[in-house]
């Protein structure tokens, strides 16, 4: 096993992944998703995407969103991954992300384990397809976003921005990098930026002097609240400039505390969600409570039950385990304006290590589509059953549909 783990790391540092794996985890092991259990995530997301793609979920999410968040917008994110568990007695969507990190490096992940761990000789799993061809189903996906959005390719940059703290030591640059280099064998005129270093002249959003007609959206500011972001909310909602993901899509897609909305059916009439959606939303969304005032105790009673994240969080920071929950603390963060959702605890798969290593991981499931069809899965292997520890023997998880 040693020298796959070498040989695997090796061709992701050599594909474009620097620091793997001490800086980029990625465990040297492989998951298989029986074909069922696929088509049926495959169905419900779809239905997920009809739900929060109606008007009257809209119209009910975005009400109390900041105000640019009511700026209905038209784009499609194009890396848009949903984040399940999965279990012998079935599977939970945990959350979704409409600007998740991680499709191309997953993508690498994938077709160099295929090729270095055996799996292509046994004919074990279906087989993931090259980068090459990877690359040229994601800048077909931009492509159409683009004649989608405009009515044909726009001229100007399509820019790839990020914060400033991400562009300079964050995990994911050489991802952006990578992305930055596909399309431009595509053809586009492209470019990495962060939010301080876009400039507006009233009818154009630039980057370094050059005009800019399609953001590619790598900000964890969900909101474009900083000022650094004016260049761009002033494009954006003069519908110059297109840019997913973008508030709107994070206010009726990926605000955490929509899991609510759709893990229970207390507001369905007013979101028009049918019946039949409902059984399968109730299924497989775990129930989730937005935190307030009037809940703290009952939801503390049943702490143990749950776990409670950040309502704008992201790689779960701020996520706090039963453990670290109590009314005082609950009570301290509502008093200072942190928005946290309570979500009933759903378990990991185990995922058990070899017996140098010893001991087990605990995986999850990364699914990423686009407007409704699956084009990749991926996941994550943690070294914590209660949240994201990401460092060897864990990591990115080679993932793969099983025949």
């Amino acid at each position: 096993m040693r020298a796959i783990a070498e040989s695997f790391f090796a061709a992701l540092r050599e594909a474009g992944i620097s620091g793997v794996p001490e800086r980029f985890a990625v465990a040297a092991r492989h998951q298989e998703i029986p074909a069922e259990t696929l088509a049926e995530i495959d169905g419900f997301i779809r239905v997920f995407d009809r739900v929060t793609s109606r008007s009257a979920w809209a119209k009910a999410v975005v009400a109390g969103a900041p105000a640019i968040a009511r700026h209905e917008s038209s784009e499609v994110c194009f890396f848009s991954a949903w984040d399940f568990h999965l279990q012998p007695q079935g599977w939970q969507l945990i959350e979704f992300n409409d600007n998740g990190s991680g499709f191309l490096f997953a993508a690498l992940v994938n077709r160099a384990f295929y090729e270095v761990g055996g799996l292509a000789e046994r004919d074990a799993v279906e087989a993931p397809p090259s980068f090459a061809d990877f690359s040229e189903r994601v800048t077909a996906m931009v492509e159409r976003e683009a004649r989608e959005f405009f009515g044909e390719r726009p001229p100007g940059c399509f820019l790839i921005l990020d914060d400033a703290e991400s562009l300079e030591r964050g995990r994911f640059f050489d991802e952006l990098v990578l992305l930055r280099s596909l399309l431009e064998r595509r053809g586009f005129e492209s470019a990495i930026a962060s939010p301080q270093e876009l400039r507006g002249d009233g009818s154009r959003l630039l980057a370094a002097g050059r005009t800019v007609s399609f953001v590619v959206n790598r900000s964890t500011d969900f909101f474009w609240e900083a000022e650094g972001f004016a260049p761009l909310r002033a494009a954006w909602q003069q519908g110059v400039v297109y840019a997913a993901p973008n508030p709107f899509t994070y206010a009726t897609r990926s605000d955490k505390r929509l899991l609510e909305l759709l893990s229970r059916p207390d507001r369905d009439e007013e979101l028009g969600i049918r019946p039949e959606e409902r059984a399968l939303l109730s299924a497989h969304v775990p129930e989730t409570w937005r935190v307030c005032a009037d809940n703290v105790d009952a939801l503390v009673r049943r702490k143990d039950d749950l776990v409670f994240k950040p309502a704008h969080g992201f790689a779960a920071r701020g996520l706090l385990p039963s453990s670290q929950v109590g009314r005082s603390r609950l009570r301290r963060l509502l008093a200072t304006g942190h928005e946290y959702v309570a979500q009933r605890w759903t378990p990991k798969c185990r995922l058990a290590l070899d017996d140098a290593q010893q001991g087990e991981l605990w995986a999850d499931l990364r699914v990423w589509a686009y407007r409704g069809e699956r084009f990749l899965l991926s996941g994550r292997a943690s070294l914590r059953s209660d949240g994201i520890e990401l460092r060897p023997p864990g990591g990115w998880l080679a993932t793969y549909r099983a025949p």
